[in-house]
């Protein structure tokens, strides 16, 4: 069993993270963190866990030595800190870190698409971004693992199969996604407090979403222009991506050619799941770690369709992956029953 901390463990992707390694055969939790929590049970924050586990949150980690890996579901600016802090401490073993701070490996572009400096510029040359289905394994030794962004996970699965391909990534794609209230934290904000999301939707931060930077490096090289939305329901992402197949590939041939290339992909990846022909409801992903990606085709029309939940594969179960994946096992381990 690997001895296991959650950090910043009193929001919605912490809550996430220890239903699911309570589950999980091989991880012990044995310590969560919170500072507006500290010294109450952990079902204090997480009715939904009471009965599963008599652990308390602490203030702070204390003496980390004994651990074998701690996920970090903090904050952007957060992340960097804890993850210097445990180094700090000395604390050598792994880290999944859910915040954005080692997502990107270029502190410009972090500059640039979360509007500050990067904390630790010099801890980036160390970490690992890890997108399971698309970057595999991390390489032996890997200490430090980036966890992707939610709207980047379902879209960057969607697209990259495209990067791939020599005629299809002539595609130019526009991309549509709907995120449920759960994107936003557990503290209610201007304009994403769901009083004010309940029966309206709305666009925001039209063709400069931040995670843009994540699908860049995941779908290298193909055009793409994205539209993100806030959805009224709580919880998972539904989007399209629509295009014009490049010629000689209209009906059938573009149908058997998409097919082949998704198969080719991701066929053997237990936690993608294809729908050839139609495209996924938002509701058979939710509540799940898998990724829904279906297609249709009309003429020389696309549209994939793509679902996630965004605290599970778009945060939590991603993380799980990737943890499974560094300790050298299977990626999809503790998470299908």
């Amino acid at each position: 069993m690997k001895r296991t901390a959650v950090l910043h463990a009193a929001g919605y992707v912490g809550r996430s993270l220890m239903d699911v390694i309570l589950k999980h055969p091989d991880l012990d939790l044995v310590a969560a963190t919170s500072r507006s929590f500290a010294g109450q049970p952990v079902a204090a924050a997480h009715p939904v866990l009471a009965g599963r586990t008599q652990l308390s949150f602490s203030k702070s980690l204390g003496d980390p030595s004994a651990l074998d890996i701690v996920f970090v579901a903090a904050g952007h600016g957060q992340g960097a800190a804890a993850v210097d802090a445990l180094r700090g401490q000395g604390y050598d073993g792994l880290i999944v870190d859910m915040s954005a701070d080692f997502r990107l490996s270029d502190p410009e572009t972090y500059l640039s698409r979360y509007g500050k400096e990067h904390p630790r510029p010099d801890l980036l040359a160390g970490a690992w971004y890890g997108m399971p289905e698309i970057t595999g394994p991390p390489p032996s030794g890997t200490t430090l693992v980036a966890n992707p962004g939610c709207f980047a996970t379902a879209i960057s699965l969607a697209l990259h199969p495209f990067s791939t391909d020599d005629i299809l990534s002539a595609c130019s794609f526009a991309v549509t996604a709907i995120t449920g209230a759960s994107g936003s934290g557990a503290l209610a904000k201007p304009a994403t407090h769901f009083p004010d999301r309940d029966g309206n939707m709305r666009a925001y931060k039209v063709f400069s979403h931040q995670h843009e930077a994540e699908i860049d490096q995941m779908a290298p090289g193909v055009d793409y222009a994205f539209v993100p939305s806030s959805g009224p329901w709580t919880a998972g992402i539904w989007g399209t991506a629509q295009a014009e197949l490049p010629s000689g590939l209209e009906g059938e041939r573009g149908q058997e050619a998409v097919a082949a290339l998704f198969a080719g992909l991701y066929g053997d990846h237990a936690l993608i799941r294809l729908w050839p022909n139609a495209l996924p409801e938002l509701r058979w992903s939710v509540g799940s770690p898998f990724t829904d990606l279906g297609w249709q085709i009309s003429g020389n029309r696309l549209v994939v369709g793509f679902a996630i939940d965004n605290l599970m594969k778009g945060a939590a179960t991603q993380a799980i992956q990737n943890a499974n994946l560094a300790f050298g096992w299977d990626d999809s381990r503790g998470l299908i029953p």
